[in-house]
């Protein structure tokens, strides 16, 4: 009988009664491969740009070593052929052959390991359509000393070590550091409140900023709870008048129970002067009821905007010729009716001044004149 061999390791199997006195060679053989296969580490040396690694029956060979370390100097990448093609095989690569090699065994996939890095691979043995397939990518520097998993103190470095790609503030969530409002957010699913925000920030919202968020216009007294000014009782009563048939004196406004309304301190207003333009000059009941003119020009008056018919509008006109006493005239709007029928003559030395009062009921259909002072001294 003659001697037979394992199938994956070249390891060769005695025969029965075979080998008498040269059996130790033999058994001191194999006892070399297994050394290989469970601890071997081979160095390769490459050239060229192919190179055959091959495990032979029963004879040490480059196949058996566990760890294979490619150097040497090849022209370019090398394709490593792992032979022969029906064998399975676990091999840990190291690359410092200053090329890229590629691992094959048949037309199957094949493993590249680029210049300076290290693998894990598994040749399937399946013939001429042997594959090789990588059992993780570069393992170099994982459990190095310069990246080992020993400093944690450091988010930044805890990251670079673990090859991670969370943000620091990312770990800050998780390391005890107080998230801001937004990170808030977006965990709980809830905009935080105004109240909630100042206990964040430290900040006072303002009333604008309230009342962006709930959509609700403060009164005056939740202003003055926001921004520590207490309203005088004056600016209290601008935005609180009395109720009708009650009478307050704190109140700046009271009416009784029959409307009539009472100003606290009485009433003024502006004293408006009206000009004139191309011989045109327009009194408008809006502007206020005390209106002055200084003639530069003959002119002719326009009365605008009154009240609706059924409601009273008035107002008094002073007219102050000019100061070179040159006699300008007056043409009044002919919706105006004077006693008599009859406007007055405007006084017509130098700054004369004469006072009138107008007044309608009807929407300015009809104005009622009246001069009430003539050449004023």
């Amino acid at each position: 009988m003659t001697s037979t061999y394992a199938v994956n390791t070249g390891i060769e199997l005695i025969a029965d009664g075979t080998q008498s006195g040269t059996w130790g060679d033999t058994t001191n053989t194999n006892l070399q491969i297994v050394d290989r296969l469970t601890s071997g580490v081979g160095a390769i040396t490459l050239s060229g740009t192919t190179h055959t690694l091959s495990t032979s029956d029963g004879a040490l060979s480059e196949g058996q070593y566990k760890v294979l370390v490619f150097g040497g100097s090849p022209s370019g990448t090398n394709t490593v052929t792992v032979n022969p093609n029906d064998q399975s095989k676990q091999y840990f690569i190291v690359n410092n052959s200053g090329q890229s090699v590629i691992i094959s065994q048949g037309s199957g996939s094949n493993v590249t390991v680029v210049n300076g890095a290290t693998d894990i691979i598994y040749c399937d043995g399946a013939g001429s359509g042997a594959a090789v397939t990588s059992f993780g990518t570069d393992l170099s520097g994982v459990l190095s000393s310069a990246n080992n998993l020993s400093d944690l103190a450091s988010a930044v470095t805890a990251l670079t070590n673990l090859g991670l790609t969370a943000t620091a503030a990312e770990i800050n969530v998780l390391d005890g550091i107080t998230a801001d409002t937004a990170e808030l957010n977006i965990l709980d699913g809830v905009t935080s409140t105004t109240a909630e925000l100042n206990i964040l920030d430290g900040v006072t919202a303002t009333t604008a900023e309230l009342n962006i968020l709930d959509g609700v216009t403060s009164t005056t007294a939740e202003l003055n709870i926001l921004d520590g000014v207490t309203s005088t009782t004056a600016e209290l009563n601008y935005n609180d008048i009395t109720t009708l048939g009650t009478s307050e004196a704190s109140k700046v406004v009271t009416a009784d129970a029959n409307g009539v309304v009472t100003f606290d301190n009485g009433v003024t207003e502006e004293f408006t002067a009206v000009t004139s333009s191309s011989n045109a000059t327009t009194v408008n009941s809006r502007d206020g009821t005390v209106f002055s003119h200084t003639l530069t020009e003959n002119t002719t008056f326009t009365f605008s905007n009154p009240a609706s018919s059924g409601k009273a509008s008035g107002f008094s006109l002073k007219i102050v010729q000019d100061a070179s006493a040159s006699g300008y005239t007056v043409t009044w709007p002919a919706a105006v009716d004077w006693p008599s029928g009859t406007a007055p003559t405007l006084t017509s030395t130098a700054s004369a001044v004469d006072q009138f009062v107008f007044y309608t009921h009807d929407g300015g259909t009809t104005w009622y004149g009246f001069l009430a002072g003539s050449d004023l001294k």
